[in-house]
């Protein structure tokens, strides 16, 4: 499967962004997605998932504010972003794989296949 992301951009401060990430080749179905970010100088870390029941997770920083969703029949999973924070600056990165074991699903090592990033920039 192909994934890619979009939706990326400049916000300030408050606002909000849906990230897309449209996969193609596959399915988006019958795989487990999550997104991860990479801020500037720093380690790549995961956001949330959504697995293919509907089920989601998130890191704590964001709980409450972003909200993952598919649209099984787009083939696309989105990232809502809302009360946006400066420390939400990073490129922002969707992943897939069919088979990931619960304990695993905020790792990045479980996942396959990567979406090429979209850059967040939130203003203060």
């Amino acid at each position: 499967v192909q994934l890619q992301a979009s939706g990326g951009g400049l916000v300030q401060a408050g606002g909000s962004l849906r990230l897309s990430c449209v996969a193609s080749g596959r399915t988006i179905r019958n795989y487990h997605v999550a997104w991860f970010r990479q801020a500037p100088g720093k380690e790549r870390e995961f956001v949330g998932y959504v697995k293919t029941s509907g089920h989601t997770g998130y890191r704590e920083s964001v709980k409450g504010r972003f909200t993952i969703s598919r649209e099984n029949a787009k083939n696309t999973v989105y990232l809502q972003m809302d009360s946006l924070r400066p420390e939400d600056t990073a490129v922002y990165y969707c992943a897939a794989d069919s088979s990931v074991i619960h304990s695993s699903l905020a790792s990045e090592i479980a996942y396959d296949y990567w979406g090429q990033g979209t850059l967040v920039t939130v203003s203060s």
